[in-house]
């Protein structure tokens, strides 16, 4: 039986001399010489080349190879690889995941008395100063040691930052002179004494280049072969182990290469036998066997990440060689990125990526041929910050075949532009809620009116102790040119009413609104502060969906803003923990803002603008945004456990999704579909609990008393009725004694407590005495105006029903909640038209 190791030196004469010598000595002897020439010039004694030799350094710092980066997410509870990176690919294996037949080849070939010197082969070193007399350039004689001390040298300058200091040294470290061997050789001698044979063998083993970025026996194995190192056949080993000569030479991926390297693979088997590691029948049966390539490449970088995570992936890099956590500088950051073998635990749910994946494509194309379009959704964790999907209806691509691609980028739609290169978009409607917010920490309460109507704002009323303050006016229009009366802010946020909210805004600083949304994670994606010029809060902010996934959890969080992160955890080959960023939580609103808020933007998806996109699996916070002319349409929404954000737009342009339509969905539907199937996938996983119910304050109602106007001009009582914080609306004329064209009644009347800001209609008289059977006005034939009566008890409702003169035209009212409750919404709502003959619905609770 062939054995594993040689141990037995041959016996010969040479060998028994220079066994009588000291390592030195015979180190001296040869070095002597191979520079006799230089000794001749230099006056230097042949005895002092035994002093020059150990003069030279004997210690070589022995660094890790370089690894692969590998990033890692879960799918179900298991944890899945979906992408790599590396300048060198190369898998670290100990020896004996080595084939035995590969071991002997490589020192059968390279090095046949690897385990009988201590690491200089003096009799080859001999035969290599004989060539050298006779005139040849003095190669061979590199023992394993001495090659893998050139390769850690090799890998020593590939670590130089500094592009030209790295070639110098890289030249220096396999430059073909005397120098570079003597250097070799006293380094071989010092690793010797420092590490085994068996730990010097299997470094050499995974530091050997085998062609191209191939590195170590075992990415090699299956590079060329399809499997393990330990798993090759003799006649693979034997390929292998000959590569190592001339790596680029015998790579088998060229078949221009393939006739040589069966050669080169039989000189091996050839010296395996004869230095008795095979039998003969072994010997024939292998060189008798074809070479047969089995190529599988690595797939590396974001390009080929696997499960859709491309995108993903490349923001995971973005968030490495952004963070000098990691380097210093950015060359060092990806140097360390592509070589220190980082394993990469991120936060992305892969099952919960692809199923996203799977519906945005069931739902949009990845382009269309008259616009440049474009979807993009991010799912974040409320509370930890974890980005938990990332997809958008574009294939990841960085070459540059990309840039002329309609279903292609290397652009991340969902994130900040120094993490994808994007600039963010319009975010329309949904960044209300941080005037929302704002208008309740200001103390403003939810159910407090509104003036809603449409009408031009005078813009030096806005405070705005950022950048104000403004000049000139803005008539802001709804939706569908709507026009609204009084309303509440429940009311507002649910149906998305641009002019209340404007209204709202009137009343507060627009700094502090600007200053909420970005501490809840809603930045501008450029970098820049976000614009807090008046018509902000309709959201002319560009901003990312990760960024607005991320503010809508904070709200879901009891107003707690964490910052999104990708990565889990990093660990390096050896076990050795590496710090990964952070998420930075923070209390960005007081959690009684974050309960009133929420409180409204549960109506948005209840019975409001965001309804469609709500699963009714669990209580559900949102909000809508179209941008004008439905150039770009949002949805936010958040459980208690999971929030996204999904824009669908134009990428560049503005073609209006109105004209927009798919298979299964309209343009301005897209954003619903979505969202309702990604949450019916999330929901059961993360879960959605109850959000904290409001402090009773946010309900209150102030009520004030009507100003008696009678006999006023309609300006003047005007004045006073807006004055009293009332907003006025001007009927028609009636029978009165007083003058023609004076106030003759309001409705409510006089001296009646009613909620702050609502409506006052006034009928002015036409000078007519009031007869004994008046005919009915004009206006009570037409109906009357609905008073604001929400969070008034049943008694406090039906007195503003009747003072509102309801009772004239017949109206009667249903009440629907306990007996004890208050005003939560009525049916007509506040503002409205009632008809003679109706019944108002009012709800309570």
């Amino acid at each position: 039986m062939p054995s594993k190791t040689s141990t037995a030196p041959k016996g010969n004469v040479l060998a028994a001399v220079l066994g009588m010598l000291g390592m030195s000595g015979i180190a001296g002897v040869l070095v002597a010489a191979m520079i006799t020439p230089l000794i001749a010039v230099a006056g230097v004694t042949a005895n002092s080349t035994i002093t020059l030799f150990e003069s030279l350094p004997d210690y070589l710092d022995i660094q890790p190879l370089q690894q692969k980066t590998e990033l890692y997410g879960m799918r179900g509870d298991q944890e899945e690889k979906f992408a790599e990176f590396y300048s060198q690919n190369r898998i670290e294996v100990p020896l004996d995941q080595i084939s035995q037949h590969l071991i002997d080849g490589v020192i059968a070939t390279e090095d046949p008395r690897y385990y009988e010197h201590g690491g200089v082969d003096m009799i080859s070193a001999a035969r290599a100063v004989l060539v050298s007399v006779l005139g040849d350039d003095g190669g061979g004689a590199s023992t394993i040691t001495m090659q893998y001390v050139r390769n850690q040298r090799v890998q020593a300058a590939e670590a130089i930052l500094d592009p030209t200091e790295r070639q110098a040294a890289y030249e220096q470290a396999v430059e073909t002179t005397m120098g570079r061997k003597l250097q070799e050789m006293r380094l071989a001698i010092g690793v010797e004494k420092q590490y085994s044979k068996d730990q010097i063998l299997e470094g050499y083993l995974n530091i050997a280049l085998f062609g191209g970025t191939i590195y170590g026996v075992e990415s090699a194995a299956q590079y060329y072969f399809g499997k393990t190192a330990k798993d090759l056949t003799l006649p693979e080993a034997a390929l292998i182990a000959g590569m190592v000569q001339n790596p680029n030479q015998f790579r088998i991926d060229d078949p221009e290469n393939i006739e040589e390297a069966q050669m080169r693979r039989d000189y091996v088997l050839r010296r395996m036998l004869e230095e008795n590691k095979i039998y003969q029948a072994q010997y024939d049966e292998a060189v008798a066997t074809p070479v047969t390539p089995n190529i599988t490449p690595t797939k590396h970088g974001c390009m080929n990440a696997t499960g859709n995570t491309g995108f993903f992936c490349d923001y995971v890099r973005k968030v490495i060689l952004n963070d000098p956590a990691f380097g210093s500088t950015y060359e060092e950051r990806l140097f360390n990125f592509q070589t220190k073998g980082y394993q990469i635990h991120t936060t992305i749910d892969l099952d919960l990526q692809q199923y996203s994946t799977d519906v945005m494509n069931n739902t949009v194309p990845h382009a269309v041929d008259y616009m440049d379009f474009g979807t993009a959704m991010s799912v974040v964790q409320p509370g930890t910050g974890h980005v938990l999907a990332m997809v958008q209806n574009k294939d990841f691509d960085e070459t540059e075949a990309a840039a002329g691609s309609a279903t292609a980028t290397s652009v991340n739609y969902n994130t900040d532009y120094q993490f994808g290169g994007s600039s963010g978009f319009q975010v329309g409607s949904t960044y209300k809620i941080f005037t929302l917010a704002n208008w309740i920490q200001s103390g403003h309460s939810l159910y407090e009116s509104i003036n809603a109507k449409r009408r031009s704002f005078n813009l030096a009323a806005f405070q705005d102790s950022c950048n104000g303050p403004y000049g000139g006016s803005w008539n802001p229009q709804n939706d569908g040119n709507a026009n609204f009366n009084s309303m509440n802010a429940v009311e507002a946020t649910s149906g998305s009413v641009n002019t209340a909210f404007v209204a709202m805004a009137e009343k507060l600083d627009q700094c502090v609104t600007r200053d909420i949304a970005m501490s809840m994670g809603a930045h501008r994606a450029d970098g820049q502060p976000n614009s807090s010029y008046p018509s902000d809060v309709l959201g002319t902010n560009e901003i990312a969906p990760l960024s607005m996934a991320t503010a809508i959890a904070a709200f879901a969080n009891n107003g707690v803003s964490c910052s999104p992160i990708a990565i889990s955890s990093i660990t390096l080959r050896d076990g050795t923990d590496v710090t990964p960023p952070k998420s930075e939580c923070h209390q960005a609103i007081s959690p009684d803002v974050a309960a009133a808020s929420n409180y409204a933007l549960q109506a948005v998806m209840t019975g409001g603008t965001g309804v469609a996109s709500n699963p009714y699996m669990g209580p559900m916070i949102g909000k809508s945004g179209t941008t004008d002319a439905a150039k770009d349409t949002w949805l936010i929404a958040s459980t208690t456990g999971v929030a996204l954000a999904i824009w669908v737009g134009n990428v560049t342009g503005d073609y209006s999704l109105y004209d927009v339509g798919f298979e299964n969905a309209a343009g301005t539907r897209v954003r619903h579909v979505i969202a309702n199937q990604v949450f019916s996938q999330a929901i059961p996983k993360y879960g959605a609990n109850d959000f904290a119910e409001p402090n009773p304050d946010a309900f209150r109602v102030e009520n004030v008393v009507v100003p008696d106007v009678t006999g006023m001009s309609v300006s003047a009582a005007t004045s006073a009725l807006e004055a009293a914080g009332f907003i006025v609306d001007v009927g028609g004329q009636v029978d009165s004694a007083q003058p023609s064209g004076t106030v003759a009644h309001t409705n409510p009347s006089a001296n009646t407590s009613v909620p702050k800001g609502s409506n006052v209609t006034i009928s002015t008289s036409n000078g007519k005495q009031p007869g004994a059977s008046p005919s009915p006005s004009p206006s009570t034939q037409q109906g009357l105006p609905m008073p604001n009566i929400v969070g008034m008890n049943q008694d406090d409702a039906l007195a503003a029903l009747s003072a509102a003169g309801l009772s004239t035209i017949n109206v009667s009212y249903s009440w629907r909640g306990p007996a004890g409750g208050t005003v939560e919404s009525t049916d007509p709502p506040a503002g409205s038209n009632v008809a003679p003959n109706s019944t108002i619905t009012v709800t309570a609770k």
